[in-house]
């Protein structure tokens, strides 16, 4: 339990260093475009803060999975 809380806190610090860095890189981005969801359509937002983003909400989520995945396979073996 220890070593996964560990790992998990050491994900959100990289991801939160890079989210950071991003934010400060797209300070002077001038090119703008809309998500368009299904219902509706978001502010112009930064191109390179979308594809930031959706790399950073990929690596967590990426992460997260492996993690369960990992856990099950101790499990099934009795460890």
């Amino acid at each position: 339990m220890y070593v996964s809380i560990k790992k998990f806190s050491l994900l959100i610090l990289l991801n939160s260093l890079v989210f950071l860095m991003m934010m400060i890189g797209i300070q002077n981005s001038n090119n703008k475009t809309k998500i368009n969801f299904v219902f509706f359509k978001t502010i112009n937002l930064p191109i390179s803060f979308i594809i930031g983003s959706s790399f950073i909400i990929g690596s967590l989520t990426g992460s997260i999975f492996l993690g369960n995945d990992l856990n099950a396979k101790k499990d099934l073996k009795g460890n």
